[in-house]
C-alpha cells in the first residue's frame, strides 16, 4: 500500500471518525506551507508541503506526516516537527496508517496514542486557559479578495498572535517582518477581526472600534488605504483619510468613521485661534482611538528623541501596535524598549529561503577614482580645494563633485544592466540625483525622454505622480527613478531588478529598507541585483545582519520640541537656512578619464543568510560533493537518468547550490558552454570539462546506433537544444514541449515515431550514452 493508498484507506477515515471535517469550523487538508526559494529559469527550491493540518475555528492546531504503511510509523517525525513548528501548531503527528506517534511542541511530550483528538479535545489541549476574546476572533474568517488571495502561514502567525496579545490585554504590540512580506494585510486582518467582533477598550461587544493608522510618510499611508480597500470588506463610509486641508477647510477634525489613515506631520500641525501651535492630534479625546497601528515605527513615535511621540503619548489609553521590518539594532532600540519584544519575527532570511521574497545578488563595484587627491594640473570650477587632501566616498557630491567620476560610473552600470529593467538609483543629494538623472539620460538606449526620472522631495507632486507610474507594473516609462533618501522605503514596485548604490548607507536598518525595494516577488522575476559602488556589501559581513539581538538600553531623555519636526528623512532636505561651505568641483585634467579602471566582483545571497562569492561557493561545493557521490563513476550514473539527475539536483538546491549558483561556478571555471556534469566532474575529480557541442559529436554515433532513422531525426532535435540550452532540455517534464516544438503536436509526434512508451524510452535511454567514460 503506497502512500496515496494509506490516505485514503486508513487515516482520512481514522480522522472522520473522531470529528475531522464533521464537526462545524473543522478542516483537515493537504497544505502548500511554502512554494520553495526561487532558483532561477523557473524553478524552486523544494516546497513545504504538509500532508494533513487539523484547522479548527480558523486555527492551525496539529500537522500529521503520512507514511506508506509498510514505512517505519515515525519516519514523518522531522518533518512534521519541522512544519508544525512553521505553522505554530502545538501537536505534530507521524503515522503509517497503522500506529500514530504523536509530539506536543509546546511541552517537548512525545510517544504513541490510540487515536487522534477531536477538534474540541485539541482546541482544550492547545488553549488550555479558556478566553471570550480569543473564541471570538476564532468566529471570523479571513477576507481572501473573493479568492483571489489567501493569507501565507506566516501572516497568520502574525495576525493569531498580535489577537492573542489583544486577548490578553496587552496594550503595546510589535511585529517584525521583513519589507515585501505584507505588513498592511496583517495590519487589514487584525483590524478586520476586531471590527467583525466588536472589540473594543470597553472590554464587551457593545461597539465596533475606531482604529488610526499612523504611517510617517504620505505614499505609506495612500497604500495602506489602498490595502485596505482591495479587500472590499470594509463600507467606504468605515474608513477615511484624513487631511490638513480638508481639516483646515471644516475648522474640525473628521471623526464619523471607524478605520482613519493619517501620517504624524498631519496630526502634528495645527494653529489654535490665539495663533500658537495647536496639533490636531489634540482635538481627539485621548480615548477616541482603541487601536493605534503605527507603520514603520522604528522611524516614527515610538523614538524616544521624536516629537511624533507626544502623539502616542497622547493616546495612551489606545491599544497601539508597531510594525517595523528591522529586528533590534543599536539604531532602534527605543523601538523595543517602548513595545517590547516582537509577538512575531519573520526575516528576510526566512521570507527568500521560504519562497516569499525575491534572492538577490552584489555586483561589487571598485575604481580607481573612489578616492581622489588634488593636484593642480586638475581644474577648480567652483569652491577652493585643499592640494594634497584625499577626498573619501562620504565626501564626494556633498562636498566635492567630479562629473567626470559620476559619468564613468553610470556608464559602467549602464552597459552591464538591462536597460529595459527597472532600476532605482540611490544618489547623495537632491542635486547629485539630478546630476545622475541627466546623464543616465544623455547615455540611455531609449528614445523616451522620460526614460530617467528624479523623485525626491523638491519634486514634490510631479515627483509622486512619477512614482506612482513606476509602481505601475503595466507601465514602461520611467525605467529608472534616481533619489537620494525618499525611494529608500514605502516603494511597493514589486519590477524593480536593478538597485544601484551611489551613497554610502549610514546604518543596517537602512541598508534593509533598501534592499526591500527589490525583493517583492514579480512574474519571471528569478532574482535582482545590486550595483555597489560604495561598499556597502560590508553590512552583509557585519554581525548585526543575522546576529542576535542586543539587550535593550536605557532610553535617551527626549530633545526639547522642534528639534526633529521635518517631515523629510534626514538628508533629503538640503535647502535649509544653514550656512554651508561652497560645494568644491572639479574637472579632471585632459586624458584622466580615459585612464579611470574598475574592478567587479558578484556576491549571492546563500540560505544560511550571508553573502558569499563565486570562489567560496566552488570552496563549499568541494565540501559538499561527498554528500551526493562518491566516485566519477556514481556521478555518471546519476546524471544519466533523469530521475536520479533531477533528485540529484534538488538536494544540492537544497544545500544552497541551485541553478544561478552552479551557473555562476560554470562562469568562474570558464565552462559557461558545458554540462553541469562537467562542472562538478572538474570540481570533484580535476577533469577538464568539454563543451556540450563536444560531448555531442563524440557520442552522436553511438547514441544513433541503438534506434531507427524517425527516432534518430527526433534525438538530434533534442541533442541540438541541449547544446543550445543546457541539461535541462532533458528533463522528463520537457519530452512534451520538445515533441510540440518538433512536430507541432503530440499526436502527429505519435503519428511518426510510434508509441508513446517507445518515445520515452528513447528520450530517457539515449541519456547513458550521452554521458558514457570518456577513454
Amino acid at each position: 500500500m503506497n502512500e496515496a493508498e494509506t490516505r485514503a484507506e486508513l487515516i482520512d477515515p481514522a480522522l472522520r471518525s473522531v470529528g475531522w471535517g464533521v464537526v462545524a469550523d473543522s478542516r483537515m487538508r493537504l497544505e502548500v506551507i511554502c512554494p520553495g526559494r526561487i532558483e532561477g529559469a523557473g524553478y524552486r527550491g523544494k516546497s513545504d508541503v504538509a500532508d494533513y493540518v487539523l484547522t479548527f475555528r480558523n486555527h492551525k492546531l496539529a500537522v500529521i506526516e503520512a507514511k506508506a504503511r509498510d514505512k517505519p510509523d515515525t519516519e514523518g517525525v522531522a518533518q512534521a516537527k519541522a512544519y508544525a513548528k512553521k505553522l505554530q501548531a502545538r501537536f505534530a503527528y507521524s503515522t503509517n496508517g497503522r500506529r500514530i506517534y504523536q509530539i506536543d511542541m509546546q511541552t517537548g511530550a512525545e510517544g504513541y496514542v490510540d487515536t487522534y483528538p477531536t477538534p474540541d479535545e485539541l482546541w482544550a489541549k492547545t488553549f488550555a486557559a479558556p478566553n471570550e476574546w480569543r473564541d471570538r476572533f476564532s468566529s471570523v474568517p479571513f477576507p481572501d479578495k473573493s479568492g483571489s488571495w489567501s493569507i501565507r502561514y506566516y501572516q497568520q502567525n502574525a495576525v493569531e498572535n498580535a489577537l492573542e496579545a489583544v486577548a490578553a490585554g496587552r496594550k503595546r504590540i510589535l511585529l517584525t517582518l521583513a519589507t515585501g512580506t505584507g505588513k498592511t494585510s496583517i495590519a487589514f486582518q487584525i483590524s478586520w477581526l476586531l471590527f467583525q467582533t466588536r472589540w473594543n477598550l470597553g472590554g464587551e461587544p457593545t461597539r465596533r472600534p475606531r482604529i488610526l493608522f499612523l504611517a510617517d510618510r504620505n505614499n505609506l499611508a495612500n497604500q495602506a488605504y489602498n490595502d485596505f480597500t482591495s479587500f472590499a470588506a470594509f463600507e467606504e463610509k468605515a474608513m477615511l483619510r484624513i487631511k490638513p486641508d480638508e481639516i483646515a477647510k471644516k475648522g474640525s477634525v473628521p471623526k464619523n468613521a471607524s478605520i482613519f489613515f493619517t501620517i504624524f506631520q498631519t496630526f502634528m500641525s495645527g494653529t489654535g485661534v490665539d495663533g500658537q501651535p495647536a496639533p490636531y492630534f489634540g482635538a481627539y479625546p485621548k480615548d477616541f482611538f482603541d487601536l493605534v497601528i503605527i507603520d514603520e515605527c522604528h522611524r516614527g513615535g515610538a523614538n524616544d528623541e521624536s516629537n511624533w511621540r507626544d502623539i502616542l503619548d497622547y493616546f495612551e489609553p489606545a491599544v497601539q501596535l508597531g510594525l517595523t521590518a528591522t529586528p533590534k539594532r543599536r539604531d532602534n532600540v527605543d523601538t523595543y524598549a517602548y513595545f517590547g519584544e516582537p509577538v512575531y519575527v519573520y526575516s528576510l532570511k526566512e521570507g527568500i529561503n521560504d519562497g516569499f521574497l525575491t534572492p538577490f545578488k552584489v555586483k561589487q563595484i571598485a575604481t580607481t577614482l573612489d578616492e581622489y587627491i588634488y593636484v593642480p594640473d586638475d581644474k577648480i570650477i567652483e569652491g577652493l580645494a585643499e592640494e594634497g587632501r584625499r577626498y573619501r566616498e562620504p565626501e564626494f557630491n556633498r562636498t566635492i563633485e567630479i562629473e567626470e567620476r559620476e559619468r564613468y560610473r553610470i556608464k559602467l552600470f549602464m552597459d552591464q544592466i538591462d536597460q529595459r529593467e527597472k532600476t532605482l538609483v540611490f544618489c547623495a543629494t537632491q542635486a547629485h540625483a539630478l546630476m545622475v538623472r541627466d546623464i543616465i539620460n544623455q547615455l540611455k538606449t531609449n528614445t523616451d525622454p522620460n526614460y530617467c526620472v528624479r523623485v525626491a522631495a523638491d519634486d514634490g507632486e510631479r515627483g509622486e505622480q512619477w512614482l506612482r507610474t513606476f509602481q505601475d507594473n503595466d507601465k514602461t516609462i520611467p525605467t529608472i527613478l534616481t533619489s537620494s533618501q525618499k525611494l529608500s522605503t514605502g516603494v511597493d514596485a514589486r519590477n524593480v531588478r536593478n538597485i544601484v548604490l551611489m551613497r554610502p548607507i549610514g546604518t543596517m536598518i537602512e541598508f534593509k529598507q533598501i534592499i526591500g525595494r527589490g525583493t517583492r516577488l514579480f512574474d519571471g522575476k528569478d532574482y535582482f541585483t545590486i550595483y555597489d559602488f560604495v561598499k556597502a556589501y560590508e553590512h552583509f559581513s557585519d554581525p548585526e545582519w543575522d546576529g542576535e539581538p542586543l539587550d535593550p538600553v536605557e532610553p535617551k531623555p527626549k530633545k526639547p520640541a522642534g528639534d526633529d519636526a521635518d517631515p523629510e528623512p534626514k538628508g533629503e532636505g538640503e535647502d535649509d537656512p544653514t550656512e554651508r561651505p561652497k560645494k568644491i568641483k572639479i574637472k579632471l585634467a585632459d586624458g584622466k578619464e580615459r585612464t579611470i579602471q574598475n574592478m567587479i566582483a558578484t556576491s549571492y545571497w546563500s540560505p544560511d543568510g550571508k553573502p558569499i562569492s563565486g570562489a567560496q561557493m566552488v570552496e563549499r561545493l568541494f565540501g559538499e560533493i561527498p554528500r551526493f557521490f562518491k566516485d566519477e563513476d556514481e556521478l555518471r550514473q546519476i546524471w544519466s537518468k533523469p530521475d536520479t539527475r533531477k533528485a540529484l539536483l534538488d538536494g544540492m538546491t537544497e544545500k544552497g547550490f541551485g541553478r544561478a549558483q552552479l551557473a555562476e561556478i560554470s562562469r568562474l571555471i570558464n565552462a559557461e558552454n558545458s554540462d553541469v556534469y562537467d562542472v562538478l566532474a572538474y570540481i570533484a575529480f580535476s577533469l577538464a570539462p568539454i563543451a556540450r557541442s563536444e560531448r555531442v559529436e563524440a557520442r552522436r554515433g553511438e547514441i544513433f546506433s541503438h534506434y531507427e532513422s524517425k527516432l534518430q531525426a527526433f534525438l538530434d532535435f533534442v541533442l541540438g537544444q541541449y547544446v543550445k540550452q543546457g541539461v535541462d532540455e532533458l528533463d522528463q517534464e520537457k519530452l512534451a514541449s520538445l515533441l510540440q516544438l518538433k512536430y507541432h503536436t503530440v499526436d502527429d509526434a505519435l503519428a511518426q515515431l510510434g508509441s508513446a512508451a517507445a518515445i520515452r524510452d528513447a528520450f530517457v535511454g539515449f541519456q547513458q550514452y550521452l554521458y558514457t567514460d570518456r577513454k
